[in-house]
């Protein structure tokens, strides 16, 4: 297999530095505590409202309350907030990326059972 990543200055040109810092940036707000890291979920546009995003962030989401484990997640997509609030997750930050997306750090406590 071949690796792009020494490609990536070339694809990527004068913004690999932006980049590097962004995501150095964004690094640098995550907990020290231990916690699930949550880098990505998405669901195809025309499918999204039918609860598919909640049936694959649910089990994971009981496995951090099963373990005592906080979560955390990074979204640059403003409409992403009010979802992940559904799932007990609040914003810890709100990064203004310089030539880039706005970008909401956000954490879950976890849940005790009932």
């Amino acid at each position: 297999m071949v690796s792009l990543v020494p490609m990536a200055p070339y694809v990527v040109g004068r913004g690999m530095a932006r980049s590097e810092r962004s995501l150095s940036r964004i690094t640098s707000l995550r907990s020290r505590e231990p916690h699930w890291y949550l880098a990505v979920l998405g669901t195809d546009p025309p499918k999204q409202g039918r609860g598919i995003g909640s049936a694959l962030l649910q089990p994971v989401l009981d496995r951090c309350d099963a373990e005592g484990a906080p979560a955390y997640l990074e979204s640059s997509k403003e409409s992403n907030v009010p979802f992940h609030r559904r799932h007990g997750f609040h914003v810890t930050e709100e990064v203004h990326l310089t030539g880039g997306p706005t970008v909401w750090t956000m954490w879950r406590d976890p849940r005790t059972p009932q």
